[in-house]
């Protein structure tokens, strides 16, 4: 099992909302190096929900890949905020995983408060100029942001 950290804009979809509806289509990814790590995910990894773009973001949970890469198809719907003219249904270079809610955290980590953590230093968050979407997670880094949020020292 590997873990990763996802990001998604909380008007998009919020950890919360994850946990109302249980699973959801992860899609909308447009950044190669970001597919890339879809299609790396595997049934049952763990990522760090994050939310983004908003006025408090950071680590707000955590989910389950439920199913692992397939074509997105918001890629080829013309009607989608994230339609791709050049893909089509025989070749469409987007992926998009299912996920499911696994726990939300009591409050949100926000990101200043990772930035205190020299156990994170490395993370691919934390690094100027990254605006990756989908990323892995060391287990070490996983480690840490969950005992900040829960008090627990194993997951």
């Amino acid at each position: 099992m590997y873990f990763w950290l996802m990001k998604s804009e909380p008007d998009e979809l919020s950890i919360e909302a994850l946990e109302k509806d249980r699973r959801a289509r992860w899609d909308g990814v447009r950044n190669y190096q970001a597919r890339n790590y879809l299609r790396d995910m595997q049934e049952g990894d763990l990522f760090l929900f994050y939310h983004s773009s908003c006025a408090l973001p950071g680590a707000a949970g955590i989910a389950r890949i439920a199913a692992s890469a397939y074509p997105d198809p918001t890629a080829i719907d013309p009607q989608s905020p994230y339609h791709d003219a050049r893909a089509t249904p025989q070749a469409n270079p987007w992926s998009a995983v299912d996920v499911e809610f696994v726990e939300c955290f009591p409050q949100v980590i926000p990101l200043a408060r990772l930035r205190e953590e020299d156990a994170l230093s490395e993370m691919p968050l934390l690094k100027k100029g990254s605006r990756l979407s989908v990323m892995p997670v060391t287990a070490g880094q996983w480690q840490r942001i969950v005992e900040l949020a829960t008090g627990r020292s194993n997951y």
